[in-house]
């Protein structure tokens, strides 16, 4: 199946807390993350064969359906052709390598306007645009930011914010994401 989308801590108690959820979630992530990675290695030299990047997979559970989410783009965007060809070229390969265990739907699509940003690759491009990034854990006592990426050096962000500029490290991130801005011109 083809879808296309456009589409600081009080107390000890607290931090043990949080890093309790945090090992959580890297078990979690742990255990999708191996069938992510090998299905990302599979399919990443088919695809740079198609001129077309591989932005990420995901492997989740909705409604009790495992979903293989691959989000690719190139130069220009991607258009439904493509993702319907990708589907089409690494649907057999997963399958035939067992990737996956079990049934399961495949699911190809753009990145959207609010890309995530997975690679460093990704931070450098991202320089001068705004972004929303989470850190694993509280830095100067927040884990959200939303800001403009003024450089990327060395592994470290240097993000302006509304009251100033935040430092953050590539390693610390949880998530971050472009935030695309809407002109009301």
């Amino acid at each position: 199946m083809v879808r296309f989308f456009f589409v600081l801590i009080h107390g000890l108690h607290k931090n043990a807390r949080l890093y309790e959820k945090k090992k959580e979630r890297n078990f979690m992530a742990d255990m999708q993350g191996t069938a992510t990675t090998e299905v990302f290695r599979l399919i990443e030299p088919v695809l740079e064969e198609m001129d077309i990047e591989l932005v990420d997979v995901e492997y989740v559970t909705e409604r009790g359906r495992p979903i293989l989410r691959v989000y690719i783009d190139r130069h220009g965007g991607v258009t439904i052709d493509d993702c319907a060809a990708v589907s089409r070229e690494i649907g057999d390969l997963i399958d035939i390598n067992d990737a996956l265990s079990g049934r399961y739907v495949l699911e190809v699509s753009s990145p959207g306007l609010n890309r995530p940003l997975k690679k460093e690759k990704d931070f450098v491009q991202a320089v001068g645009k705004k972004v929303r990034l989470k850190t694993v854990f509280p830095v100067d006592g927040r884990r959200n930011y939303r800001g403009t990426l003024l450089s990327f050096e060395n592994g470290n962000l240097f993000i302006e914010l509304e009251n100033g500029q935040v430092q953050l490290s590539f390693t610390d991130l949880e998530k971050a994401n472009l935030v695309y801005e809407f002109d009301n011109e």
